[in-house]
Parts: structure tokens; sequence; C-alpha cells
């Protein structure tokens, strides 16, 4: 057996490393620096030079920054940082530092670090432009390979992928007032530490400094790439103002339509989504919540009641290539994200806010937790979870679950036989579903909201997919949203998640006929 100083004698360069880093700052340090800016009037910070902010997205991506100067290229870590320009949507510049054995020192912008479009470009380039953010590479595939996995900037917000992801839905850092007519506040990370890991380790701790009209907030992120991508969060929030609907752990995605909408004229690929569905874990119930999106064509705004929540994310299903189409942005290859709380959260909502839009580009699908109760000025918060990036199977969800939902007319051949009403078909698989022989006594469970008559609901086993397959005729009244639950069950026990589906009146097969 190793002593104990032979032990030291051999790890002692790394543990010496990792200790003198931690004592030389830590996210006390942050929480001090939040806590005194909230005693004190917000102030915005400076805006990029006009030029860059009216850059198109296209022209952003002309200035590029040099991998050769990448921070950490020297040296043993298996991270490096590449920090990018104010521009485009990226308005303002962030304070960046880095945090080793010896202390903290800033890294400063420097302007040769980048290649630009062309010479008369690059002489309106301010010397102290500073950066906008960073982008985090690691060796995902092969160790000679540094590849993006982590994108931090803009606001709060932040994008993560797994090994075989491209990027797709991002995180935020904080969600105020999203989606109420008063109008949204947007809080921005304005100041960054880049703690260096030591050599060969496969993991990196990033600090931030988050700053907005109603609030400040320190954050840790200890980021661990793979397969998945987790990022364990810790963030202290300090309130200088009244929150009227405070968003946690927020997620923000993009739904354009999917299969269970309606395809927009000319569009010739099946489905455009970087998620198709919300997920929700609730520990009080033991409930899994599974909500299709949609692309409303007025903003809409779901409260999904949870007593003990355990988790709740943002996920793409649907992950095969013909499901898609789609060989630029490869869809079938963005990843899902999932929440998974630390500590009690307490009673609260997970908020669904699902916004009309005419294209792709934008992100229209905004989830967050809310907690219950008012949030004051002087208030103090303190949140912890886990944020997970890679496939559907992050959630580690033990029940089976919907891999597709069908709506359409259900006065038609098909469909059924009843004006006013509709079809819809939900498949499911996994869980205590798989194994189960064809002619298993699987029964459905279907309840309607308010002003909804379930007309009829069936499941069949689905042959061709190896899927249990829940049929429902439904009928709203003409002026009622159409609201659903359902789930399969045997001999009186759950098998699989509950699904749970909107279709207002107004929108997709109920818009009003030309």
């Amino acid at each position: 057996m190793l002593s104990a100083r032979l032990l030291m004698f051999l790890l002692g360069p790394a543990m010496l490393l990792a200790a003198n880093v931690a004592s030389a700052f830590g996210l006390e340090d942050v929480e001090q620096m939040a806590k005194a800016r909230a005693g004190k009037p917000y102030e915005a910070p400076a805006s990029a030079p006009q030029f860059l902010r009216d850059l198109s997205y296209s022209d952003y991506q002309a200035v590029r920054f040099k991998p050769e100067a990448g921070l950490w290229r020297e040296g043993r870590s298996r991270f490096q940082v590449r920090m990018f320009p104010p521009g485009s949507y990226y308005s303002h510049a962030v304070t960046l530092h880095e945090v080793d054995s010896e202390g903290v020192e800033p890294i400063n912008f420097d302007k040769a670090n980048f290649t630009y479009p062309n010479d008369a470009f690059a002489k309106r380039v301010p010397a102290d432009l500073g950066y906008a953010g960073f982008r985090l590479t690691f060796p995902m595939h092969k160790e000679t390979d540094q590849e993006q996995f982590m994108v931090f900037g803009g606001a709060s917000y932040f994008r993560g992928l797994g090994r075989d992801n491209r990027f797709g839905l991002s995180a935020r850092g904080i969600a105020i007032n999203t989606g109420l007519p008063s109008g949204e506040e947007v809080p921005s990370f304005v100041e960054f530490w880049l703690e260096r890991p030591a050599g060969g380790s496969d993991t990196m701790r990033v600090y931030a400094l988050l700053d907005g009209p109603s609030l400040t907030g320190a954050y840790r992120f200890d980021i661990h790439p793979g397969a998945s991508t987790q990022v364990d969060v810790t963030a202290r929030l300090f309130f200088r103002d009244k929150v009227e609907l405070l968003g946690l752990a927020p997620l923000t995605s993009m739904f354009y339509y999917g299969k269970n909408t309606v395809r927009p004229v000319g569009e010739w690929r099946p489905q455009v989504h970087d998620s198709d569905g919300l997920l929700i874990h609730d520990g009080g119930t033991g409930e899994w919540l599974w909500r299709p999106l949609l692309n409303p064509r007025k903003l809409r705004m779901s409260y999904l009641q949870a007593e003990d929540l355990k988790g709740f994310g943002l996920m793409q299903r649907d992950t095969q290539f013909d499901q898609f189409e789609d060989l630029e942005a490869r869809y079938d290859k963005r990843p899902s994200a999932w929440v998974e709380t630390k500590g009690d959260w307490g009673k609260g909502h997970v908020v669904l806010v699902e916004i009309p839009t005419r294209s792709e580009v934008n992100d229209n699908i905004v989830t967050f937790w809310q907690p219950d109760g008012q949030v004051k000025a002087g208030d103090e918060r303190t949140l912890q979870y886990t944020l997970s990036f890679g496939a559907p199977s992050i959630a580690k969800q033990p029940t089976a679950h919907a891999t597709q939902t069908f709506v359409g007319e259900g006065n038609r051949i098909g469909g059924g036989n009843v004006e006013g009403a509709y079809r819809l078909i939900v498949d499911f698989k996994g869980g205590e579903l798989d194994g189960l022989k064809p002619d298993a006594p699987v029964v459905s469970q279907v309840s309607g909201g308010d002003h909804v008559k379930v007309v009829e609901h069936f499941v069949e086993y689905n042959e061709p997919t190896d899927a249990w397959r829940l049929s429902m005729l439904v009928r709203p009244d003409p002026d009622a949203d159409m609201t659903l639950r359902g789930f399969l069950s045997l001999e009186g026990k759950p098998l699989t998640e509950t699904w749970t589906y909107q279709l207002p009146v107004g929108s997709d097969l109920r818009a009003p006929k030309e």
C-alpha cells in the first residue's frame, strides 16, 4: 500500500495547483461583487460601436478568431478558449479574467487575434474593443483535435452539446418577466473568470457576474464535456427590485413545425425544430409529463404545476435524418437539454412560453421554473442544479415515452365521422412496454379539459415500429382550447409518461377555413 507521503509526492503537483487556484479566487468573491452592485443603481454596459452592431450575422461571421491565439494552447490543459468580438447580436463587451495558481490576471483584448474581411474594416476596430464572449474547446473525439462544445456570449446565454451533437438550443442564467405584456428584462453576464484546469483534467470551472435592472447574480459553472456535457451550476441572486415573473434555469429553443402541426406552404422538409417537446419530472407525484411543442398564432403561456420538481427540459426526441432531410442544418443532431434540480426547490410551476414565428431563424420557445411566492427588492436566493446537453436519454427517464404525435381532422377517412372533432395519434415506446406481447391487455387513460369531449380512445400494438399506439377522437367546443391528457396502463399500473396537449382556437387545423 502506498504511504500517504508517497501518494502526496506522486499527486502533489496537480493537487497543489488545484489548491492554489481554489485559494486565489472563488464564488464568495463574485458574491461580494454582486451584492455590492445590487446596492447601487443599475448601469447598462457600454455599447459596441454602431457599425459592428449593424453587421448582419453572415458579415459578423467573417471576423474570425485565430485558433493559434487560443488561451491555454501552450501547455498541458485539454481545454482551450477562443474569444469572439462584439458585433451583430453581441451588443457589448464583457470583462474576462484568467485564474491560476499565481492569482487573477485580465485577459486583454488584442485585435491582432482576429482576421477581418478587409483592411478598411480592420482599421475601424478599436484597439480596446474587448471581447463579447468565448468558446470552449476540448478533444471530444480525438485527443489531437480541439472541438467547440460550449459557448458563453450574449446577455446571459450559454450553449452546450454532447459529443455527437451540433449546436442548437441555449440555456440562460436567468429569465425576468419573459412573455409578459410589460416586456422582458434581459440581464447580462458582464464579467467572467476562467479557472485554468490542471494538466490532463476533464473538468473546467467558470465564474460569472450577472447584472440587470432588477437583480445581480454570482454564478459558478463546473463543466464536464463528454458523450453528454454536464454543467453543475451554483447561483446566488441579489434583487434590486421586485420581479413579477422570475424564471430560474431557463432554456430557449426553436420550434417552427413538426409532425403534430401543419407544414407551411412551400416547405419541402418534413420537420424543422431544435426541440420537439417539454419533459417534466415531478417527484411529488412521481409523474413524468410530456408536452409536444407548438408554433402558435398568438403568444401562449402555460403554467405546469409541480409539487417537488426533480427535473425539466426541452428535448429533441426526433434524432433520425429522415425525420428532417436537411443536410445543412442537421436538426437530427441538435441536443436535448435537461435540468436536474439539487436540494428543495419548493412548489411552483414550469412555465412554457410559445411565441409565433414564420421562420426557423427565430428562437420562439422558452421554459423555466417559477417558484411560488413574491420576489421583492432586497431578497436573496441560492440555486443549484445540473444542466446536461446531449441525447434525449440524459433525462434518465424509466417510463415508456411518446415518440411521435399526429393531429388531423376527425371528420374524414382515417380520422372519423364526427363534425368538429380531431383525431390524435400518439406512439409510445420504451420502459415496460418493451417486451410486452402484442396481445397484452394494455389500456388507455384519456381525459379532456373543460368544454372538451373525448368521443373515443383506444390503444393497439403498432407492429411495424414495435410501439403501442394511442388513438383519440376528441371534439372541443368551437370557442374553447382543446386540452388533453393521456397515458397507457396495464392492470392499473401506469406504463408511460403522461402525454399532455393543447390545440388552441385559431391555430393549425383550428384556423378559420378560407
